[in-house]
């Protein structure tokens, strides 16, 4: 019997700390998170985390303006409405476990951004990270 009262002395004390603790208002905290400048990849870089470089051959030449990349993911610079193909046997998600340029890299003279001759895209993307109309 004594168990059962220390226990219910105890509830009692628990529920008279709780209507004597001071009310406490919820504040909205925000954090902004600033992801710098985009990767500097001599062929571009892949659209999804943590934005790797994307090896020659990967984007079609729609990707690219007077040589330069136009950018992909949260860098997308190209119109709302844009489609561009890329080969995803090159992406490392579909399995490619070839070479990867490094950031900082310079494109190798016979492979100029944009000059893709050939080019065999079997995907197209929208430059944010989404497969658009299906495989092509």
């Amino acid at each position: 019997m004594n168990k059962v009262r220390y226990l219910l002395l105890a509830a009692v004390i628990g529920f008279c700390f709780t209507l004597g603790s001071p009310k406490i208002e919820a504040r909205q905290v925000s954090v902004g998170v600033s992801i710098g400048p985009p990767p500097d990849c001599p062929y571009g870089y892949y659209d999804y985390a943590p934005y790797a470089c994307a090896p020659y051959g990967y984007y079609g030449p729609e990707w690219f303006s007077g040589g330069v990349f136009i950018g992909a993911g949260p860098w997308f610079h190209g119109p709302a409405d844009f489609h561009g193909h890329v080969n995803n046997h090159y992406d490392v998600k579909h399995g490619y476990k070839g070479p990867l340029p490094k950031r900082g890299a310079k494109p190798e003279e016979s492979r100029r951004p944009g000059n893709q001759t050939n080019f065999k895209g079997n995907e197209m993307r929208d430059g944010r990270g989404h497969v658009v109309n299906g495989k092509h």
